[in-house]
């Protein structure tokens, strides 16, 4: 099973940018497709973004064009992108592995995430 770590959350102000990191361990890495979840408060848990072994990708509707996730299958690293944001970015930031670029059911168990505040 892999171990997910997310970093590179904080506070930034509407318009700006954050890049999100999520550390993977275990040598099976790359026969995951890795994807990005959020969860603001009082709200369900949503899909953001999924990225398969080969970098194809696939987003929600509601960050295409501002966020971009790409991995790294040698550094065990996924990231996330994220252009543009605005104040209902505002989340925790999960990584999760999944099943394949469109089947989004999660795979293992959730990290501890990481907190995007975006102001307005």
């Amino acid at each position: 099973q892999v171990q997910l770590v997310e970093s590179g959350g904080g506070l930034v102000q509407a318009g700006g940018s954050l890049r999100l990191s999520c550390a993977a361990s275990g040598r099976t890495f790359a026969n995951y497709a890795m994807s990005w979840f959020r969860q603001a408060p009082g709200k369900e848990r949503e899909f953001v973004a999924a990225c398969n072994w080969s970098g194809s990708t696939n987003y929600a509707d509601s960050v295409k064009g501002r966020f971009t996730i790409s991995r790294d299958n040698a550094k065990n690293t996924v990231a996330l992108q994220m252009n543009s944001l605005k104040p209902e970015d505002t989340a925790v930031y999960y990584c999760a592995t999944i099943r394949s670029l469109y089947n989004l059911t999660p795979l293992g168990s959730w990290g501890q995430g990481t907190q995007v505040t975006v102001s307005s």
